[in-house]
């Protein structure tokens, strides 16, 4: 079977639609599927649950769906360094379901191992378990999570090979395995397409069973996030 499309807007046609669950990898703007990201814009799907870290910055990354207006509501560790997102909130236009990462990544991970639910100690007691399932296991109160299926999973890795075989490159790999394995139909923008059985089969980190459609982004902007506090002195 065939998973290479010639471009990000091929390989969203035909699968994104309205009300949809989607689920975006990356940290920050690190390891984002940029170019599929841009397309899941310009082909004007809106209402979207949209699970991902953060939601980039204002005006790049997931900061353009909320300019766009595309996303209903977001289910995110980190709220930060964006403004629409911050002013989308506190109008009530944007649903946010504010959710600790190590149970984001553990939500993720269990919906693509096939495990509907699991229990954590984090949150407990606090705003994070209201309305959720609690049991006692060993002394100690346990908040029940559900894990997360998106529809559609977005995803970024370095190279594949012709059958979807997964290489991520040091810190980018972060969300994008988990994120990957969780989507019923997962897309992935990869910067280099090998030919299968190149890949020495121990240096796999993803198996291209999870991956359902390949796009090519060899030259990627990659663009990173820079605060400055404080300026250097004249001449330093």
């Amino acid at each position: 079977m065939n998973k290479i499309y010639p471009s990000a807007a091929a390989a969203l046609s035909g699968i994104v639609k309205d009300g949809q669950m989607m689920a975006v990898g990356g940290f920050g703007l690190c390891g984002i599927p940029e170019a599929l990201i841009g397309a899941l814009r310009d082909s004007g799907v809106k209402g979207l649950t949209v699970v991902s870290n953060n939601a980039g910055v204002d005006g790049w990354g997931l900061g353009q769906l909320l300019t766009t207006r595309q996303i209903r509501k977001m289910i995110s560790s980190y709220v930060g360094e964006n403004k629409e997102f911050e002013r989308q909130y506190l109008a009530g236009e944007l649903e946010l379901e504010f959710t600790p990462q190590g149970t984001l990544a553990e939500k993720l991970r269990a919906g693509g191992a096939g495990i509907p639910a699991f229990f954590t100690r984090t949150g407990v007691g606090t705003v994070i378990a209201e309305g959720k399932e609690t049991r006692e296991f060993d002394g100690s109160t346990y908040v029940m999570e559900r894990s997360l299926v998106p529809d559609v999973s977005l995803g970024k890795a370095w190279k594949a090979d012709k059958s979807g075989n997964l290489v991520f490159r040091r810190t980018a790999r972060n969300f994008n395995p988990a994120v990957i394995m969780a989507g019923k139909i997962a897309v992935v923008e990869v910067e280099e397409i090998v030919e299968t059985g190149s890949f020495d089969p121990d240096a796999v980190h993803l198996p291209g069973i999870y991956v359902h459609r390949l796009v090519l982004n060899a030259r990627p902007e990659k663009r990173i996030e820079k605060r400055t506090t404080k300026q250097n002195p004249k001449g330093a």
